[in-house]
């Protein structure tokens, strides 16, 4: 089979393939530029910009993190990333993932539209008034993430309603992802919430508001994978972990060792703060938090509404901001490195170049 460009609102995707976007740091300047310059489409992880160019674009900080929402979402670390990526990748099309349950989506949002971001990408709930803030930039592709055809259609519902507008493109993401997962624990092993049980409803609804492009997500791994997807009725995919085991990859050395290390039986579901299950490698952290024993919370970011100013942190026994942070600058001891789960599978560091041209040309 071969694969053919895909249009998201105004913007050609050359190769059919979106990014993942992953925090914080994995998938910044670097990756996403590399991405978008051969062809796919790169993605700007929003979260802990204030950490970029080693928090130089924070203004404030408290025990060397960045203090309160303003600077853990800094606007100008979040405006460097995109310049720097733009240097990369040129004027081919570069989007953001902006997580709807941070705290200020809104004026982040607003923040990527500024920098010149050309496609937003949103998942973490359901952004029923994203395009509320991107009103004043109508060329900006809107891209929500669902884990249901019942959740796609209360967001085409609303959007028609309230905007008069409606997704350029919807990313249906399964429970193999890494992260934070749109299930339960139990319906992420149920076969019904499988992602090849949910490609098909999902584009009948999809045709229900137009023929909206959907890309599948979550665990997909090599070109027959995103075959299958296609054959399914998605018109490409997305894909997290599998860049993460690029050289251009901008996550710390250990993080990439952690996930070149780790066993099938590694990658496992864990309590979040954020209020969804979540996707990690067990490591030192994990053992740790499973024996009440993890790291202070303190709660310095401020970062996601659901954890309530770190009540949700106290009862899960982590801070999410701070230990994906920890991940970002390499600390293996009490870092968090989510992982879909194909992880174990990454075994040697490759260019983007190279996984490009394996996923759409062949292994």
């Amino acid at each position: 089979m071969s694969f053919n460009a895909v249009q998201i609102g105004k913007y050609t995707i050359e190769k059919p393939i979106i990014q993942g976007g992953m925090g914080v740091g994995v998938s910044w300047d670097r990756l996403a530029g590399n991405v978008s310059k051969e062809g796919g489409l790169g993605v700007i992880s929003a979260v802990g910009t204030g950490y970029y160019e080693d928090k130089v674009h924070a203004k404030r900080l408290v025990a060397q993190r960045p203090l309160e929402v303003e600077n853990f979402y800094s606007k100008e670390g979040f405006t460097a990333i995109i310049n720097n990526a733009r240097k990369i990748c040129g004027d081919k099309p570069l989007a953001a993932n902006i997580l709807y349950a941070i705290n200020d989506y809104g004026r982040v949002v607003k923040d990527a539209c500024e920098a010149g971001i050309d496609i937003i990408i949103t998942g973490a709930g359901l952004p029923t008034n994203m395009p509320e803030f991107t009103e004043d930039y109508p060329d900006v592709a809107l891209v929500p993430i669902v884990s249901s055809a019942k959740a796609l259609a209360i967001i085409c519902k609303r959007w028609q309603k309230r905007y008069n507008r409606l997704p350029d493109a919807v990313v249906l993401e399964g429970p193999k992802s890494g992260g934070h997962q749109g299930f339960t624990y139990e319906q992420c092993a149920m076969e019904e919430f499988q992602l090849e049980n949910l490609v098909a409803p999902v584009v009948e609804e999809a045709k229900n508001w137009g023929n909206i492009p959907v890309f599948a997500a979550g665990g997909i791994w090599d070109k027959k994978d995103i075959e299958a997807m296609m054959a399914l009725g998605a018109v490409g995919v997305q894909m997290g972990t599998r860049f993460i085991g690029t050289h251009e990859c901008d996550a710390h050395d250990n993080f990439k060792d952690v996930l070149l290390n780790a066993k099938e039986e590694d990658i496992q579901l864990m309590a979040s703060p954020v209020g969804y299950p979540a996707r990690g490698v067990k490591t030192n952290l994990t053992a740790l938090v499973e024996k009440r024993e993890g790291p202070a919370i303190k709660c310095i970011s401020n970062c996601v509404a659901p954890c309530h100013r770190g009540v949700e942190a106290k009862e899960v026994g982590f801070c999410i901001a701070d230990r994906l942070s920890d991940a970002y600058n390499g600390d293996k001891e009490f870092g968090l490195f989510f992982s879909g789960t194909n992880g174990y599978r990454l075994d040697k560091l490759i260019s983007v170049k190279e996984l490009m041209d394996k996923l759409t040309i062949g292994e």
